[in-house]
Formats: C-alpha cells, structure tokens, sequence
C-alpha cells in the first residue's frame, strides 16, 4: 500500500492525529494506519490493546463521529487500522475543518470553507437569501424577458407571463416566503447587483501585439441575465469582424470566429462563475480570444475529463436552471463540448482549456488547424475512430486534436492542457506513432509534429 487520498500512514499514534481522522470523515473516507511507516512498511506497535479503546473515546469527544479501530499483525508485529466513513455533515476539530486532498491533508479557509461546507449542506451560492432584500430589488424588464423567452424555448407555459411577478419569483425559487431574495435572483434580475457582490463585471480589452498594448477596453455591468447579449453585441460593434462572402447571389456576413461556439463560451463563464471571486476578463488579439472566469473546476471532473462526456455540476444551480429554462443553453454538461464541435466546424483549432488562477482559461484561435485544417484533424480522428476504437484512448484523441491546432506545440503543453503527466503524455505519443498516426519532422528544437491519415 501507498498513501493516497484514502490512506495514512503514522509511525505512533498522536491526538493531533484526529485532523486526519477529521479529514477523511470531511472527504471520502479513509484508514489511518498507526505502526506503519511513510513506506508503508510495518514497525508494530507496543500499546494495541490499549489504543483499541482510548482512540475510539477520542475520536467521539472530538469529532462526534464513530469510527472502527482494528487491530491487525504481521510478521508478530502489530498495527492498528483506523477506518473512517465518510460524513454527510460537515465535521470540525476544535473549529477547524479539514479535508484531504491526494495524499495530504489540508486546513480549510475563506472561499474553500465557504464552499466546502454549502456543498455539505447540499446548497450553492447562488441559493443563499439575502437578509434586507426584498421585491423592490428586482427589475421587471429582464424578468419579462425571461418569461417570453422560456415560454418560446417551451420550457415555461404561456400563463406564467400574466401571472404576478411575486408568484413568479417563488416558483423559479428566487424568493423565500418572506419575501427575501437570494443571490440568483439579485445576480439574474437584480436593479444594481453591484449593491451586494462586487465582482459582478465582464471586462474585454482590445491588445496589440503584447499585453502591455491595451488599445481599448469595456466593462459591462449590471444584471447577469442580459449580460451575454450585451457583451456579444459589444464584440460585434467594437472587436471583431464579419468578412463578407458570396455563394452565387447570396451575401454572408459571418463574425471570424463561429458565433454559436462563442456565445456558448461567455454563457458558460457568466454561469459557472464564482461571484466571490473578482471579475471575468475576456482579452481579444490579432489572432484569439483569451476568456478566464474565476472558479475552480468541481473536484470530481479534473481538466482531462471535461474534454470527454461528464455529468453536469453546475457550480450556480439555479442560475443554470433560469438560462436553460430562457432557451440559452440546451442541456447540462455540454458547453465544452458545443464550443469544442463549433470550432471544428468551422476549420478552425480546437480551443485550449487550463485552469490558472483559481479559475478557468479558454483559447479560442482564429486562424485555419496548421495541420492542413481543422476538418482534416476531425477526419484523422473520425477514421482512427473507425479503425482502431479499442485502441485509441480520450488522452491521445486529445494529443492529435492539439497537434491539430499547433503542430509545434511541446510535450510539456500538451500535458498541461490534458491534465496529465508529461511521462503519460509521452507514452500516449510513443503509442501513436506506433499506430502510424504520429511522427515527428526535424529536432525536438525547431522541429514540428504531423498527423498521418491512415
């Protein structure tokens, strides 16, 4: 055994050992093993019988939960097993929670308590009411909007727009019975949601060829619900381009980048936000888009995972509900998906998706794959499918569509961007090139990959 998220390893027991114990009952259980060292090699223990009672008694008095103690042996040698089951409360140590992360355990603060502890509950941020607030806070015109939108989008019926904004805003779950908002609805529909969070903005900057080029810049503000056509219409009028073409007599105005992909992209960064945090940043070059939110990606879905088919976690649950209810998005869990498809449709580069700064990084890249194109990665892709499906994992799809998008791109990069090691990253190449879909032209340095159509 290694220690992991699940187990820890202590040479003796110690009392300030009950943090692990807090841990994994905050987490998703775990055993402590007492007699073991780092290595898990077993040292024994002199005082089993003992410890088999005192720890359970310490455990109860400080945590207030039950946990089983069992006493093991190997080779005439004796350790303790501390298992631990997971709590649906959250659970303190002398005021403190903690929780493991990996194989480490770690003290809770600010945000991450916030949040650990609303997950506990079974709530999100956005449900929690607002003492002092009251109707008088909401503007009926982005609710009116709402309601013509849903009823068109046939996910409202057509007497909710007759029926009185009270009734309303209880049966979407935005007011309580006496009368209190809660964040979604100050955030959604709200006359000044500025009075209550401070980092309700969408800022877009126009760079040159550096950052320390800002051209011109624009801060929307105001309710959320409105915010992404208000931010789409600014790009169109200030920031972006709608080359002209012709098919026989007909005239086509399309925006550079794929209209439907980039919408989806502010949707999803205006939804999954964290209001606690600062401010989203959309910052626009020659040649991409760069949109970061604040908020961490949930736990259970690391980057390498939103890129395949996951279940939806909406880190705002009644925001998301309101925006599918207005037609905005079609289903839960498959905005990357829809922004990933859309630029593929399109010729263009898949978009790049890091976490940095607490938050969540989308590249949008303007310009055709320089793999040829972007249908000629999908293509390569689609008939390794065909070919080899057993064969082919989600990590390597993953490698050729980024290969796609920069056939310079490093070993390191593509790591970084997949959510896996670097030593996985290149075991998936070698795979590849042993498949006959990869290889490389010229020197580590200098050189480029290039995609082979089987």
């Amino acid at each position: 055994m290694r220690e992991s998220q699940n187990i820890e390893f202590k040479r003796i027991w110690k009392d300030e050992y009950l943090r692990h114990v807090c841990a994994f009952a905050n987490s998703r259980g775990g055993s402590l093993f007492i007699g073991m060292m780092d290595d898990g090699c077993v040292v024994g223990i002199n005082d089993g019988k003992k410890l088999l009672e005192d720890i359970p008694n310490k455990v109860i008095h400080a945590l207030g939960v039950y946990v089983e103690v069992v006493l093991h042996k190997a080779d005439r040698l004796e350790y303790l097993e501390i298992k631990v089951q997971p709590n649906t409360v959250p659970i303190s140590l002398k005021g403190v929670y903690y929780l493991r992360s990996g194989s480490t355990t770690q003290e809770l603060k600010g945000v991450a308590l916030q949040e650990f502890i609303l997950k506990k509950m079974g709530r999100t941020f956005d449900d929690l009411f607002m003492p002092g607030t009251s109707i008088d806070d909401i503007d009926v015109t982005p609710v009116r909007r709402f309601l013509r939108k849903a009823v068109n989008a046939n996910r409202m019926t057509p007497e909710s727009e007759t029926d009185t904004l009270q009734n309303i805003l209880l049966n979407l779950k935005l007011m309580n019975e006496i009368g209190e908002l809660n964040h979604a609805a100050l955030l959604l529909f709200g006359k000044d949601p500025l009075r209550f969070f401070s980092s309700v903005s969408f800022r877009m900057g126009r760079f040159g060829k550096s950052d320390h080029d800002l051209r011109f810049q624009d801060v929307i503000e105001g309710n959320i619900f409105e915010m992404p056509d208000k931010v789409m219409e600014i790009l169109r009028a200030k920031y972006l381009t709608s080359p002209i073409r012709y098919e026989g007599l007909q005239r086509f105005e399309e925006l550079e980048y794929p209209e439907d992909a980039l919408r989806e992209a502010i949707l999803n960064s205006i939804i999954h936000k964290d209001y606690t945090g600062v401010h989203i940043q959309m910052s626009i070059y020659d040649d991409r888009i760069i949109l970061w939110n604040p908020g961490k990606l949930p736990d259970d879905i690391p980057i390498e995972k939103l890129m395949q088919k996951h279940p939806s976690i909406p880190r705002n649950r009644i925001i998301a509900d309101i925006f599918f209810k207005a037609g905005y998005i079609e289903a839960w869990g498959r905005g990357i998906d829809k922004i990933r498809q859309g630029f593929r449709d399109a010729g263009k580069p898949d978009p790049l998706f890091e976490e940095l700064g607490g938050g969540l990084m989308i590249t949008l890249t303007k310009g055709a794959s320089s793999n040829a194109s972007g249908k000629v990665v999908e293509k390569v892709v689609e008939k390794v499918v065909e070919k080899v499906v057993e064969k082919l994992s989600s990590n390597q799809r993953s490698i050729l569509n980024l290969i796609g998008a920069d056939r310079h791109i490093t070993a390191a990069e593509m790591a970084k961007a997949i959510g896996i090691s670097q030593r996985k990253t290149q075991e998936n190449i070698a795979r590849l090139k042993e498949m006959g879909l990869l290889r490389r032209i010229g020197p580590a340095k200098g050189g480029h990959w290039e995609i082979q159509v089987p």
